[in-house]
């Protein structure tokens, strides 16, 4: 289960759409940081600022190989925000299915008002 400064990272993470094409280009399988920068148009240092960002969220695992950086995706912290948002959606539909129930109910009849004495 992740826990909830996990989760923040990961969505943070997420919400960006240069993070989730490198995420997307790393599904393909281990990949040097030069190769993964390439098809962006901005800096190394900006694409290294993101590949930052995916590390602290443990969504990217870099290895050392000598002078290479390579890097691989690592898809647990997705499986734990989808649980997370399953979750969500559980308790969220369990909900407004009671209000569907609710409102489907016929409307009681108006109470009659009983007139006060003088």
């Amino acid at each position: 289960m992740a826990t909830q400064a996990n989760l923040d990272h990961t969505l943070m993470a997420l919400a960006d759409p240069t993070r989730r094409a490198i995420l997307q280009r790393l599904s393909a399988g281990e990949t040097r940081v030069t190769d993964i920068a390439r098809p962006f148009a901005i800096s190394l240092n900006s694409v290294s600022k993101h590949i930052r960002v995916l590390e602290r969220a443990r969504l990217v695992r870099r290895r050392r190989a000598g002078r290479e950086h390579l890097l691989s995706f690592n898809p647990k912290p997705l499986d734990e925000a989808a649980e997370w948002i399953a979750g969500q959606r559980a308790f969220w539909n369990a909900r407004l299915d009671a209000l569907e129930r609710a409102l489907s109910q016929p409307d009681p009849p108006p109470r009659k008002k009983r007139r006060s004495k003088p």
